[in-house]
C-alpha cells in the first residue's frame, strides 16, 4: 500500500463522516417539529455506508494501487421505521382530528452520540492524512 492510498482512504471517511454530521444535524434540527399527519411527520434519517470499489480505470491502471475495499463511501441515506412519538393534545393548533399531534422519531441523545462518533472519527482520519504527510516530506529530505 503506497502513501497515496492513505490519503484516497482517509479521505472518502473524511467526507462519509461529514454526510454522517449533516444527516445528524438534520435530525437534530427537526426533533421537536410537530405535524397534523403521520404522512408529513419528519423521520430520522441515517446515511449508510460501504467499502469503497475502485473504479474500471483505477483496475485496469496497475500504478493506482487500489485494491477493493480500501476506502468508504456513502450508498445512501435512508429514513427510521421507529415509530412516531404521538401526543393527545387537543389545544394544539397542529392537533388532528382525534387531537394528536405527531413529533418525529428523532432520539436526541442518541444523535448527540453520532455526532460526537462522527466527529471523533473526522479528527482521527484528518490525523491520520497529517503524519502521511509529514512521512512523505520526511521521506523527501532522506535524499538530500
Amino acid at each position: 500500500m503506497s502513501l497515496a492510498n492513505i490519503f484516497h482512504i482517509a479521505g472518502s471517511a473524511m467526507s462519509a463522516q461529514t454526510i454522517r454530521l449533516n444527516t445528524t444535524a438534520s435530525n437534530m434540527a427537526n426533533a421537536d417539529s410537530v405535524s397534523s399527519s403521520v404522512d408529513q411527520t419528519y423521520r430520522a434519517r441515517k446515511p449508510v455506508f460501504a467499502l469503497q470499489e475502485p473504479s474500471l480505470e483505477q483496475v485496469t491502471n496497475m500504478d493506482s494501487g487500489l485494491l477493493p475495499g480500501q476506502g468508504v463511501q456513502v450508498k445512501g441515506i435512508v429514513e427510521s421505521q421507529a415509530p412516531l412519538r404521538t401526543e393527545y393534545n387537543p389545544s394544539h393548533p397542529l392537533a388532528d382530528e382525534k387531537g394528536y399531534v405527531h413529533y418525529p422519531n428523532v432520539n436526541v441523545v442518541e444523535e448527540m452520540a453520532d455526532m460526537i462518533s462522527a466527529s471523533r472519527s473526522f479528527q482521527i482520519n484528518a490525523e491520520i492524512m497529517n503524519t502521511a504527510k509529514q512521512m512523505v516530506q520526511r521521506a523527501l529530505t532522506l535524499g538530500q
